[in-house]
């Protein structure tokens, strides 16, 4: 008779993989998402392109790691898909046509905008290279970095200030919901791997320049108070335990006591210490943490022993045996780059310039601009409101004919127009007079130059002349016999 199957998969005591709320200590539902896009794929050359790269690696788990980017793409295109897909942040690198690589940091789907000229950067593989004992990629990337802000504030700024208090409030608000926020009670230190490092640099002259310093490191510990030896024996110990027992392991194979190994054999200096060695880490970097792994579950008789014993130790020595100290390194994983801030507009690369470094307006320069933006604004409601009307109507029109016809349906041709229009991200947050910004953007100006071709008829022209030669050759190919 054949064995009965046994689930494995779904059953509780399997198993299956930790989901990354775990791991984090949040839900990862809420989470924010991003997608780093090379605008202008095929232009932009391979440095920006591994540039790319790296970014998105600094930007995961929340992130399109395997995005593949098309020539024919724009950047309607993806913050039309920007809704569905439940992206918040668009990282887009593109490269002007002076040679500057820019970056521009949207918020989807309605922005704010920020633009930056990469001044300087360093790939993550120079980064590697330049190091002694560079870190290797591991379960650093399974969850999201800490991030730390510096100097993004001023206290003497104001509404009046070069750069005033309110571009400070917003750019730090837009990096900050970059990634997920920590929740000290939940989140376990064990996966606060890596962190994200931005510097905003002081400039002495105050000329009103903003530039932030991006840097990205991997968090290392390791045990204080302990020596050389005795860290590679208790790396060996939890390399036993583990399934794979690939190297690491000490050699005491021509050693005749355990104590040779602890000096360093017959020439040995004596048992040593971090703090006889000389490798011991600046106490500014220690931390102590308590120790929470799992424990052999004992008698109550039993605990109530030990924790006698735990408390008179204690007393005694003023420490907690369950308390770690560990010290902290962090080691560069890269990229960098140097970011100046030159433009933050209102939409999503287009809409009202809030701040720029070089134009600057004046007071009634900008009430102009205001009214304008008003009259635009207004004309965008109504063709909203009409739009809508419009939809409202042919609906009616349908479930009329449906009423008519005993349930028979209307020819449906129109329904893709329909979700079109009654899409939130619709046409009208797109001005076609006005167009993108389009510094970097592949493409746009064929797109003019084809929308012009069809207003002025010459689509026509050109469909005729295809036509006669179909024809032609139509007429020039042999009958088959």
């Amino acid at each position: 008779m054949a064995r009965k199957r046994v689930k494995k998969r779904t059953h509780v005591g399997a198993k299956n993989p930790v989901s990354s709320a775990a791991l984090n200590g949040h839900a990862d539902r809420k989470d924010p998402k991003s997608m780093v896009i090379r605008i202008g794929a095929g232009e932009v050359g391979t440095s920006i392109s591994q540039l790319a790269t790296d970014v998105r690696r600094v930007m995961e788990p929340g992130t399109a790691t395997r995005l593949k980017e098309r020539k024919a793409n724009r950047l309607r295109d993806y913050v039309t898909m920007c809704g569905p897909l439940g992206v918040t942040h668009l990282l887009l690198f593109s490269r002007s046509e002076s040679g500057n690589t820019n970056l521009r940091l949207a918020i989807a789907p309605r922005g704010p905008t920020f633009n930056f000229r990469v001044d300087k950067y360093s790939l993550a593989k120079d980064v590697r290279r330049a190091q002694r004992h560079p870190k290797g990629g591991g379960k650093e990337y399974l969850t999201p970095p800490l991030l730390v802000m510096n100097n993004f504030t001023d206290p003497n700024a104001d509404a009046n200030s070069k750069v005033p208090k309110h571009l400070e409030s917003i750019t730090t608000t837009a990096f900050q919901s970059l990634f997920p926020p920590i929740n000290p009670q939940k989140t376990p230190l064990k996966s606060i791997r890596r962190v994200l490092l931005l510097n905003r640099e002081k400039s002495p002259e105050n000329d009103g320049s903003f530039i932030i310093n991006f840097r990205h490191y991997a968090i290392t510990t390791k045990a204080v108070g302990m020596s050389k030896p005795l860290r590679r024996l208790n790396a060996a110990e939890k390399l036993i335990k583990s399934k794979s027992r690939k190297g690491g392991l000490p050699n005491l194979g021509k050693l005749r006591d355990i104590s040779e190994f602890m000096i360093g054999g017959e020439d040995g200096q004596g048992y040593m210490t971090d703090g006889t060695s000389g490798s011991e880490y600046d106490t500014d970097a220690e931390i102590e943490i308590l120790d929470q792994g799992p424990k052999k579950v004992k008698s109550a008789k039993a605990r109530a022993a030990i924790a006698a014993v735990e408390a008179a130790e204690e007393e005694e020595e003023g420490q907690n045996d369950n308390v770690e100290r560990r010290a902290v390194k962090l080691v560069e994983l890269g990229p960098r780059m140097r970011l100046r801030m030159t433009k933050v507009e209102e939409g999503i690369c287009s809409g009202k310039v809030l701040w720029h470094e070089y134009v600057h307006k004046t007071p009634e320069e900008i009430r102009e601009l205001e009214k304008k933006w008003e009259q635009k604004r207004k004309e965008k409601e109504a063709r909203r409101k009409q739009q809508k009307a419009n939809v409202e109507k042919k609906k009616a029109e349908k479930a009329a004919h449906r009423k008519a016809t005993g349930g028979k349906s209307k020819d449906d041709s129109d329904d893709e127009d329909e979700e079109m229009e009654d899409y939130p991200y619709d046409s009208d947050m797109y001005d076609a007079e006005d167009g993108f910004d389009s510094e970097g953007l592949a493409g746009d100006a064929e797109e003019q130059a084809n929308a012009k071709m069809e207003q002025d008829g010459e689509w026509e022209d050109e469909e005729e002349e295809i036509a006669k030669e179909e024809q032609a050759k139509g007429k020039k190919k042999p009958a088959l016999r």
